[in-house]
Order: C-alpha cells, then structure tokens, then sequence
C-alpha cells in the first residue's frame, strides 16, 4: 500500500538521502503525524522534487487577467466549436446519461473539458509533484492553498495505485482530461464506466461524470439560464461590477437603468459583469449557474468562455 502510494519510480535508496529543504522537512513531518504516513518514503519522494521557477512567473500573469477579446480570440474558436461537436457525437450517450443523472446540459459538460484540454488533446507535461510543492513553497500568495493539495496529493497515493511521483499535467497542479486539482480529484471524481477506478486520463465515461458531479455538487441548477446581454443606459457604479457572486435581484438593476436583452424573471438573482471588447464595455447579467462554472476557475472570461463554446456546439448538434 505505502509503496502504492509513492509510486514504484521512487528506486533512491533510503539509506543515502540527501538533505531536505526545511519546508519540506516541517511538511512531511506534518503529513506523517497527521495521516500516519511514512516518513521514510516521505523523505524519499520529496528528494526528488524538483522547483519550477517558471510556473511562479506564470502565475504572476495568468491569461484569464487579460481583457475579455484577448483571452477570447485564444479560447473560442471554430476549431474548438468542431472539436466539441465531434466529440459530443462520439460520446452522446454518456453525455446524454450524465445530463440526465446531474442535470448539467451535454454543451456544458462538453465545452468545459474543451477549454481545460482541447477535449483530452493536451493535458500538460508538467510533474503534480513539483507544480504543487513549487507554489506551495516559494509562492507565498497562494502558499496555504497549494500545500492543501500537496497534502491531497499524498492521500490520493494512499488510496490509490496512481504513481504520484509521476503524473503529469498543467503548471498549476490539475491533472487528467477535466484539470481536476487533487482535492478536486478526491471529492468529485466518479467512476462512471462501472470498472471501479476513477480514471480522468483514458476513460471518457469518468471523465464526463466527473465534470458533471463537480458542476452538480456546486450547486448547478437544472434547466435554468446562464447569461443575459444587459444595456446600461449610463456606466454602472463600479461598486455594482466588483463581484461575480450573483446577490442582486434583476428587479434591482432595471430600478438602476440596467436591463436585460432578454428574458429573465426580475426576482432573479445575478451579478453584472463587465466584458472588454474591441470597440468598448459590454455588460452581461452572470446568473447562478454561471457563478457555478466560476467554481471550476475563477474567472468571468473563463466563464463566458465556456458558455460562448458551450452555445456553438449547441447550435450545431441535433438532439
């Protein structure tokens, strides 16, 4: 079981480890008292940890920060509108069973492990290991967070035959076709094809259940609306667009001369979010189920990206 844990590329013998970082040293002591893990092969995976300085430089300039019409012309694209309604038609039925299990449409579903990984075409080459111990470490910002999914990562070793010392994905730690982070891994990944593994690399049937359970555990409400164009008569109050918790009802933003372009009840509840374009500000109004797809990156361009893909494929797959 340990040696499941750590992986079997871990050959360093345990009697000629080098010296530690102290961080690391405080971290798997902790690890060891807190979960009973052994320190000896603690020590021996983390010797082999390698810091990335480059991902820190990365963080300091991620491309959801961009404005909305840069970060667009590099996620919604014909390309990526072709790749989901290709893989929608492969994969209908699971999509087909996933929405009716959840109740998180086939376009969401679809669009969302689009922009993670081009639907499983590139899942990043970066070791967990050292993504997760390189934030966690020499990234104060985020340091608390990511040694929460070091420590996940290590129980996911425990409870699983994955080589952890080995896996491979993106710069910030997520893993597997959907870019799950390991605690997402933990709480949301579902075996779907019935083999009883939880496999988000190769199995396209866990793969989409475990989209689909992540959006339904954070609440995704079936059959409602995502997004509505709105029209200001005048710029908005900057204090109305700092936040993309949807906590203001649309009765409240008409009251303010903020409508939508659309229909939606006035005892909605939605945020307004602001989207840079090319000529200038457009608004939307983000409802609750677009605040939940922030839940899977916190980003409105992330968002309206997925959204923007989700209704192209829709628009082209008949159902």
């Amino acid at each position: 079981m340990l040696l499941g844990l750590l992986g079997a590329a871990l050959a360093l013998p345990l009697r000629a480890q080098p010296a530690l970082r102290a961080e690391y040293e405080a971290f798997i002591n902790e690890m060891a008292q807190k979960h009973g893990l052994a320190l000896p092969m603690l020590r021996q995976l983390f010797a082999k940890v390698r810091p990335q300085p480059w991902i820190i430089r990365a963080l300091n300039a991620p491309s959801t920060s961009r404005p909305w019409h840069e970060f667009r012309k590099g996620h919604v694209s014909a390309a990526q509108i072709n790749g989901g309604v290709k893989f929608w038609r492969q994969h209908a039925a699971t999509l087909a069973r996933a929405a009716r299990e959840f109740g998180v449409p086939e376009e969401i579903i679809t669009a969302t492990i689009g922009i993670e990984t081009h639907y499983g075409g590139y899942t990043g080459e970066t070791r967990i290991i050292d993504a997760l111990a390189t934030i966690a470490f020499d990234y104060p910002k985020r340091a608390d967070f990511f040694r929460g999914e070091l420590e996940q990562l290590l129980l996911m070793g425990r409870e699983t035959t994955l080589d952890i010392a080995n896996l491979r994905g993106s710069y910030a730690g997520a893993m597997g076709m959907p870019q799950f982070l390991p605690s997402s891994y933990r709480k949301f990944a579902i075996d779907f094809d019935g083999d009883g593994k939880r496999n988000l690399w190769t199995s396209v049937p866990d793969v989409i259940g475990s989209v689909a359970n992540y959006y339904k555990q954070h609440d995704w409400q079936t059959g409602q609306q995502i997004a509505v164009p709105a029209t200001a008569q005048a710029t908005p109050d900057p204090a109305l667009v700092d936040d993309i918790t949807p906590k203001t009802p649309i009765a409240e933003f008409r009251k303010l001369g903020i409508h939508p372009a659309g229909e939606v009840k006035d005892d909605a509840l939605a945020a307004l979010l602001p989207l840079q374009t090319e000529s200038g500000m457009e608004y939307w109004f983000g409802l609750k189920n677009f605040y939940v797809i922030t839940r899977y990156n916190r980003s409105t361009n992330y968002a309206m990206a997925v959204y923007e893909i989700a209704q192209g494929i829709r628009a082209r797959v008949k159902v």
